[in-house]
């Protein structure tokens, strides 16, 4: 059974941090590309940024704010985001994919950014 588990959501005021972990099992962890998608209210869910051994790539929306990280040993894929804003305001989703073999999410966890 594979699964993801999010952590870390919650509501944050502008330009604050939170960082989203997400566990994966050991079973795919290694050979998958991990990514977070996050989907705001009426609309369509959206790439964030993915992390594979080659390198990282993120939404122009998040660069240079997000930085996402992987933990090989504790088989854990990681989102800090910081200088949040309202826009960021969405339920944030983890993902383990390998190309045109297998895709998996997680439950989603909400982050609202809002004063």
């Amino acid at each position: 059974q594979v699964q993801l588990v999010e952590s870390g959501g919650g509501l944050v005021q502008p330009g604050g941090s939170l960082r989203l972990s997400c566990a994966a099992s050991v079973s795919i962890f290694s050979r998958s590309v991990m990514g977070w998608y996050r989907q705001a209210p009426g609309k369509q869910r959206e790439l964030v940024a993915t992390i594979t051994s080659g390198g990282t790539n993120y939404a122009d929306s998040v660069k240079g704010r997000f930085t996402i990280s992987r933990d090989n040993i504790k088989n854990t894929v990681y989102l800090q985001m910081n200088s949040l804003k309202p826009e960021d305001t969405a339920v944030y989703y983890c993902n383990a994919a390998q190309f045109l073999v297998y895709t998996y999410w997680g439950q989603g966890i909400q982050v609202t950014v809002s004063s």
